[in-house]
This record gives C-alpha cells, sequence and structure tokens, in this order.
C-alpha cells in the first residue's frame, strides 16, 4: 500500500501517512509556467495498492486536474488498483438540474474520475447521498458524525442538548447525530431562499428554549445560512448556540461573518486546508479527521469493513 498526495491539502496526507506508518509516495505535482499541471511519481508503484489524497477544494478546478493527473500518471506506471481520497469533494452541490439548461456537474466529474482510472472512491460526508450512484467504480461515504458526537460529549456533555438542522434537507444527518448524542431532542430551522448566497429564517420548528444548540451540515461556504440561524436560534431562547460543520469551505468574507455572529463555536473538520483568517478566528476551531480516514484505507486494504467504522 502507498499514500500520494496532491497539493491541496498536504498537512491531512501526512497525518494520514503517520497514522498508517508509511511515507508518502515520492513524487512532483508542480506547474509549468502558463500552470499548466505535471505530475511525475519518482519510485516505482508497479502492482502497488496506491491512495491519492487530494481534496477539489479552492482552487477546484486547479485541484480537480491534479486528482486526475495523479490518476492516469500511476495508471501508466502500472499500479495494482488506484483509491481516490477525496475528504472534499467539490462540485457536490451541483448534484441535480434545479432548472431548464442547467448541467449536473458531480456527474460530470465522476466521470472524469473514473476515465481517468480510478478502481475506487473514497470520500467524506458527500452533499447529497446519490452521488454514490454518480460512479460506476466501488465508492465508500465516510460520515464525520462519529468524530464529532465523540467532541461533542467531551465539550458539552451534561448540557442540555438539542441538535438542530439548519434547513428541511439536513433532516437525516441531523438526525443521525442526535441518535449518537443519546437521542437528544431535534429542531429545524425552515427557511426561505430568495437568491443564490441569501437565506432568510422564517421560523424554529421545536422548542430551543434553554437549549445548548448544535447545528449540523456538511458546508459552510459563505456562512450567511448558519449565522442567520444562529441568531433566529438565540432570538427563540437557546441558552447557546454550536455549529459542527464537515467542510469549511469559508469563501469570501465568511470568517468575519462567522466572527460577528451569535455563533459560540464553529467546529469543522480539516477536510479542507484552513486559510490564515480561519486558523486566527478565536470562534472556529478544527477537528482532525485523518484517523477516521487512515482506518478506512485500512480497511479498504486489507479488504475488510468500512461500513462497521459507523456502527
Amino acid at each position: 500500500m502507498k499514500i500520494m498526495a496532491g497539493n491541496s491539502n498536504l498537512p491531512l496526507a501526512r497525518d494520514i501517512a503517520a497514522y498508517l506508518e508509511l511515507p508518502l509516495t515520492d513524487a512532483s505535482v508542480r506547474r509549468f509556467a502558463d500552470e499548466e499541471v505535471f505530475v511525475e511519481i519518482h519510485e516505482n508503484v508497479r502492482g502497488e495498492d496506491v491512495f491519492v489524497v487530494q481534496s477539489t477544494s479552492y482552487p477546484c478546478n486547479d485541484n480537480l486536474m491534479e486528482l486526475l493527473i495523479c490518476i492516469d500518471a500511476l495508471r501508466r506506471a502500472s499500479a495494482k488498483r488506484i483509491t481516490a481520497v477525496t475528504p472534499y469533494f467539490g462540485y457536490a452541490r451541483q448534484d441535480r438540474k434545479p432548472g431548464p439548461r442547467t448541467p449536473i456537474s458531480a456527474k460530470l466529474v465522476a466521470n472524469m474520475i473514473t476515465v481517468a482510472g480510478a478502481d475506487r472512491v473514497l470520500a467524506v460526508d458527500l452533499h447529497a447521498g446519490q452521488i454514490q450512484g454518480f460512479f460506476d467504480i466501488p465508492t465508500d461515504n465516510l460520515f464525520a458524525a462519529p468524530v464529532m458526537a465523540a467532541d461533542i460529549h467531551a465539550r458539552l456533555g451534561g448540557q442540555s442538548l438539542m441538535v438542530v438542522s439548519p434547513d428541511v434537507g439536513g433532516v437525516v444527518r441531523a438526525r443521525a447525530l442526535a441518535k449518537r448524542l443519546d437521542n437528544a431532542p431535534l429542531a429545524i430551522v425552515d427557511k426561505r431562499r430568495e437568491r443564490a448566497g441569501e437565506s432568510e429564517v422564517m421560523n424554529i420548528i421545536g422548542d430551543v428554549k434553554g437549549r445548548a444548540c448544535i447545528m449540523i451540515d456538511d458546508i459552510i461556504d459563505s456562512g450567511g445560512t448558519l449565522c442567520n440561524a444562529a441568531e433566529a436560534l438565540m432570538a427563540a431562547g437557546a441558552e447557546s448556540v454550536s455549529a459542527y460543520i464537515s467542510h469549511g469551505v469559508l469563501s469570501g468574507k465568511a470568517v468575519e461573518r462567522v466572527n460577528a455572529s451569535a455563533l459560540k463555536e464553529l467546529v469543522i473538520t480539516d477536510s479542507i486546508l484552513a486559510t490564515d483568517a480561519t486558523r486566527a478566528s478565536k470562534t472556529i476551531r478544527i477537528l482532525p479527521i485523518a484517523e477516521l480516514i487512515g482506518e478506512a484505507i485500512r480497511r479498504i486494504a486489507d479488504e475488510s469493513s468500512v461500513s462497521s467504522l459507523f456502527d
């Protein structure tokens, strides 16, 4: 087994390799003067089970091309099996046609990864479960919920908890976390989105008065939805509001927005490499998931159960 890394999140790749007690594969992933991606593998990978760790986060297109070219290089070097490990799978929010003459880009990206030569895909908290079906190769979708639940028990255990879904579409995810938190009660934020990137909180479904509310979601991008929801929860009588999010995209002025919000704490995983602003924030905390991904990689290599990780 070998672990290879692109440039999108080298610290996470190193932590995964350290958990598996393996060195990262000696390879160069660099750019020509015109920003064209070039990959060169400096060690023998013939007949090896290779895992390529690469989040397709910002700059999304550059990191996606790095992943595809790494896979192609490994295929041409006669690797036995290639697994694309995408802790954050970009384009996942384009998983359906929201209107006429629009693409399903998540399916296109799945096709590209498959055609490049990947034999398997490993991702964390895909935006929609059906994306697994977009791939014609085996795809494992890991859940960060066990890591989050352990952190919540350690930090907020003993408080009167309530798990909150920031929208109706996230109820299944919120219910799964609530079950891990000793069947904590569930609330839902009902919102109306007037235009892309903006949201307006309309109503809180559930009694949050006096509760330590924990919002759960897979992606925080601009932060508008989360910050509006936190404000509405506090106005409804919540004692405090924390948020646990799998992927901290945090584009634009999202960090500033979070810092100025009613959120007590925003906890994100390190599936995406944190910016300097994110690391400097006193409101944002980063939860490592290298052990979760590393254990899944070990089980895939050993041909043992991955789903039992979440039992």
